[in-house]
């Protein structure tokens, strides 16, 4: 076999070992190291049993975990990180929850409409999309199920809602994608900003359109007569405003170029421990949960960085990035025609694989490319951000699912979640859509605060 057909036999084995079941970030490190001493070798360096390790794959093994580890920029994933856990186990999505739900009682849908702007906040502060989904279907769900909506739209709503954390900033995602492709992850969170909210937008109409058009599957909730205005207004001030501000601070640091991105989340962490304190919820079992969630998740990431530098070093080495290259500008295509062609490859790929995968395996393959067709990097960024999206909501392999229906159990079919997460999955394309027809909803606020992207 020739070395690029070595590198495709390396990336198909990949995607089958991972839709098997193996870990990511150790799939990619036995791959990139079992390939990559292939790669290396060389006939006749073997003669002694100490022989067996003088192989270059070992030290770019090494190089990799060295410059994750002095990875500026990757700082900042821990301390968000801590910032979410520390939210989570503070009641304060809780309390958020049940004021906004009294807010918007006199909407259609209002309980699926809280939910949403739940999950928006909550993913925003924590990015963590398992986290998000879990907990809303602990708290929302049985709410939602009490008051008689119907599974399917509820499961909808909370799983297309916990999806948003990758995507609004600020987001462990953009970090990620910030370190693989070296754009500024300041310019990549203002370019994220409105999509963000589009997209959070887009889902609260469909949900008080549906509703309206067929009322009986959300029906409007009993709400006690006694319970003031001025009361809803004190529960969202105690609520919903500070968490708000912690990430309104958190994010305005950042944009303003008051803060790095790992200062920034050095301040949110700091804030979420203060909310916490605040509201009588701090004390050293959580703390301690939440350093240890946050080193777990941290380890994850760290290693899946290493594993795929490691694999992506070895598949271009082979020749894997040149040959896919050369089929794609063999066809001689149009921009437009690459980038619905590179979007609908990662729409496919979130069949059997997660935005971490695809993100860091599959988009460098793209990014070399972007020149060739005068592509604005972090313009195709944000089509990659609301792309990774389906991932998560995409059957077989919606994750977001799985997730909900790990914590719903016997309360729900897999098959009513699917059923649910549809419209959202069509929603999101829409919004591909209608961003790559006014490009200016990703690229004004950035070209506004930083200048016009020149590359």
């Amino acid at each position: 076999m020739t070395n690029p057909q070595v590198a495709i036999l390396m990336l198909s084995l990949f995607i089958v070992l991972v839709m098997l079941g193996f870990p990511v970030a150790f799939t990619l490190l036995a791959m990139g190291v079992g390939f990559g001493y292939y790669a290396y070798y060389q006939a006749g360096s073997i003669e002694t049993f100490s022989d067996i390790f003088d192989n270059n794959i070992f030290y770019l093994l090494n190089q990799n975990t060295y410059s994750v580890m002095e990875n500026d920029t990757l700082v900042a994933i821990p301390l968000f990180l801590f910032m979410g856990y520390i939210v989570e186990r503070a009641n304060i999505v809780n309390r958020l929850f049940s004021s906004l739900q009294l807010a918007a009682r006199n909407l259609p849908g209002s309980m699926a409409i809280a939910a949403l702007i739940t999950c928006a906040v909550f993913s925003t502060a924590s990015g963590i999309v398992g986290a998000v989904v879990t907990l809303m279907g602990l708290l929302a769900f049985p709410a939602m199920s009490q008051a008689n909506y119907r599974n399917d739209f509820s499961s909808g709503v909370i799983c297309a809602g916990g999806t948003l954390g990758i995507l609004i900033p600020p987001s462990i995602m953009l970090i990620v994608y910030a370190a693989i492709a070296e754009l500024s992850p300041l310019r990549l969170y203002a370019a994220a900003v409105f999509p963000g909210l589009l997209l959070a937008s887009m889902y609260i109409v469909y949900v008080i359109v549906r509703v309206w058009i067929n009322p009986a599957i959300a029906p409007k909730p009993v709400v006690d007569p006694s319970v003031s205005r001025w009361t809803i207004y004190g529960q969202l001030l105690t609520s919903f405003l500070p968490l708000t501000i912690l990430i309104m601070a958190v994010l305005g640091s950042i944009l303003g170029g008051l803060a790095t991105p790992a200062e920034a989340a050095a301040i949110g962490a700091m804030g979420g421990l203060i909310l916490a304190l605040l509201y009588r919820s701090l004390n050293w079992t959580m703390v301690k949960q939440s350093v240890f969630l946050t080193a777990k998740a941290t380890a994850m990431v760290c290693w899946m960085f290493v594993g795929s530098w490691t694999f992506a070093s070895v598949f271009s080495y082979l020749g894997g990035h040149d040959i896919i290259e050369h089929w794609v500008l063999a066809m001689n295509l149009q921009p437009w025609q690459f980038l619905v062609l590179a979007q609908l490859i990662i729409f496919l790929l979130g069949w059997p694989l997660e935005w971490s995968e695809i993100l860091i395996i599959f988009v460098p393959i793209f990014l070399p490319m972007l020149d060739t067709f005068n592509v604005n990097p972090y313009f195709f960024a944000m089509l990659i951000a609301l792309n990774l999206q389906t991932s998560f909501l995409t059957p077989p392999m919606a994750m977001s699912a799985y997730y909900l229906k790990g914590v719903l159990k016997d309360q729900i079919e897999l098959m009513e979640i699917f059923k649910g997460i549809m419209p959202y999955l069509g929603i999101v394309i829409f919004c591909m859509v209608l961003m790559y027809i006014f490009p200016g909803i990703a690229l004004w606020l950035p070209d506004r605060l930083f200048g016009e992207y020149i590359p």
